[in-house]
């Protein structure tokens, strides 16, 4: 972990403010679903899924789960725009809540085509959650109805999010030094 570390030019965001919000997030998606039922939480893979286990661990009602995977950058530090669904839902969401988590909101293009998938699907709800949201990079309007932190354009890995699937396991969000990727 030594040499990754030595690519991160600052901690954005600390492991302990990570844990303290994700906490704050399943308190307020267990309170806003209450005795709502049939709520599948939807990750999105791979970025999401430590963020996802830590959440899912915080929500206090029942929960189904399920995952999608689909990639818009490939290894490319921006979005490519093409958005393709490389693994779909496993269940049937008619009629049924659905809690999309994703790592994080930056173009909203990703965001948006799940949400118009998804609510095609004739789902009770499709709402959204995320760790990170870079609202200055939008380019499509998305809403994020639960989100963890707002952050600059910056370039950041960690808690799942990566380059290259690189620095998914540190335990923080960080700024990646541009040697690293240039």
């Amino acid at each position: 972990m030594v040499a990754v570390g030595n690519d991160i030019q600052e901690k954005l965001i600390s492991e302990a403010e990570i844990q303290e919000k994700v906490k704050e997030l399943g308190k307020r998606i267990s309170g806003d679903y209450g005795d709502a039922e049939n709520l599948i939480v939807v990750g999105i893979l791979k970025g999401a899924i430590i963020f996802l286990s830590d959440l899912v661990r915080e929500i206090t009602i029942p929960i189904n789960l399920d995952f999608m995977a689909v990639s818009s950058y490939g290894t490319n530090i921006h979005s490519s725009g093409a958005v393709r669904i490389l693994k779909d839902l496993e269940v049937d969401i008619e009629d049924k809540h659905v809690l999309i988590v994703e790592d994080i909101v930056d173009t909203g293009l990703t965001l948006k085509y799940l949400l118009e998938n998804l609510k095609s699907r004739s789902p009770k709800s499709v709402k959204t959650c995320t760790l990170l949201d870079k609202p200055e990079r939008r380019t499509v309007g998305v809403k994020v109805d639960y989100n963890g932190f707002n952050i600059p354009d910056r370039f950041v890995v960690g808690y799942g999010l990566d380059y290259a699937e690189r620095y998914r396991n540190l335990p923080y969000i960080g700024v990646l030094k541009p040697k690293a990727y240039e």
